[in-house]
């Protein structure tokens, strides 16, 4: 029913001149959760910087209670006003809000322009709402806001006090625009993405699906210096993607051809490497073992002999002056390789048998 009773309100307030309705924007319809915060931009003419602005609630403007002024704030927990003499905007900003706070709200000029809105609090998920009222983005670059909601009906993106795009992609004061509906973990969502933003595009926004509209306020800073010099560089190093592709695609070209090269060699150096090396194996396999072995002490030299005794039927002495000659045949003990003198110090054995003459 508020949307019938708006739509009557602004008629009758319009006829009557009871309102300088065109005085101050602001949107028409928004929804909060309950125990939830909302801030409402309220933009004013020209020419009223110096009044006073304030908030009041009520169905008619002449009978409603003013609730806060820009000029006696009063100490309150949960609302309060900002007058942005600059961009010529107040805001109001409400927290903790409850159930019995749905209604009529005012935003109104001292002067006597006024607009109004209907503020409806809801027991659970709000109709349409944000995750933030206040984005920030850098110039040059995009900001997305994603707009929730549960009802039906056309959606848009407009600025306030300005122009709307109604379609799926457009443009507002030189940012493009960019408007897709999804549904994610259950929830319809309206994902609005503004690129090539520019300093002018600092501002407030609203996002609307049917007769519903949310706030939403984007700053837009300057780059830093390391962004504007990687911006520079970029520019400088061919501006287009498509230029920085094909300087990418040379660059590989010029260094594929040493690198093909550099393994070309490597594998020629491994391959003859390991050619020698097969080589060197065969040979050594080839050559003969040496199976000689030489004591490693000359003293285990040792030289054998058998002497025979010629004697007669009764055992004599081995004096060899009285019993005659002796005779020995001494046999040196041979290694497998190689003979070699006897050398003083060797040991030989004998056994000697006497001759008898």
């Amino acid at each position: 029913m508020a949307p019938y009773l708006l739509l009557v309100l602004h008629t009758l307030f319009f006829l009557t001149g009871l309102s300088g309705i065109h005085g101050v924007s602001t949107v028409s319809h928004v929804s909060v959760r309950e125990g939830g915060s909302i801030t409402i931009p309220c933009l004013y003419h020209h020419g009223s910087e110096k009044h006073v602005k304030y908030w009041c609630n009520g169905y008619f403007f002449n009978f409603c209670s003013t609730l806060i002024r820009t000029d006696s704030q009063s100490a309150s927990n949960w609302l309060s006003i900002a007058d942005h003499v600059t961009t010529r905007v107040f805001t109001v900003t409400m927290k903790n809000l409850q159930l019995g706070v749905s209604g009529y709200f005012w935003c109104a000029v001292e002067k006597g322009d006024t607009t109004y809105l209907y503020l409806s609090v809801a027991t659970g998920t709000a109709g349409l709402y944000v995750d933030q009222q206040h984005v920030t983005g850098v110039e040059g670059q995009s900001v997305t806001v994603n707009c929730n909601y549960r009802n039906s009906g056309d959606f848009c993106w407009c600025r306030l006090g300005g122009s709307c795009v109604e379609r799926s992609v457009g443009n507002l004061d030189g940012a493009s625009v960019e408007l897709k509906r999804i549904l994610a973990n259950g929830e319809k969502v309206m994902i609005v993405t503004m690129s090539q933003l520019k300093i002018k595009n600092t501002g407030w926004y609203w996002c609307a699906v049917g007769d519903l509209q949310m706030p939403v306020h984007i700053t837009v800073n300057q780059p830093t210096t390391t962004q504007s010099n990687t911006t520079t560089t970029n520019q400088n190093n061919g501006g287009t993607d498509e230029k920085r592709q094909k300087r990418i695609q040379s660059l590989l070209v010029v260094l594929l051809i040493p690198l093909s090269l550099l393994v070309v060699v490597i594998a020629v150096t491994l391959l003859t490497w390991k050619m020698l090396r097969k080589h060197e194996d065969k040979k050594a396999k080839d050559q003969p073992a040496n199976t000689s072995v030489q004591s490693a002490d000359p003293e285990q030299n040792i030289t054998y002999s058998i002497v025979s005794h010629i004697r007669g039927s009764t055992q004599q002495g081995l004096n060899p002056e009285s019993h005659g000659d002796l005779y020995s045949t001494v046999i040196p003990k041979q290694h497998r390789t190689a003979q070699r003198a006897a050398e003083p110090g060797d040991v030989v054995y004998s056994t000697m048998a006497q001759h008898q003459r």
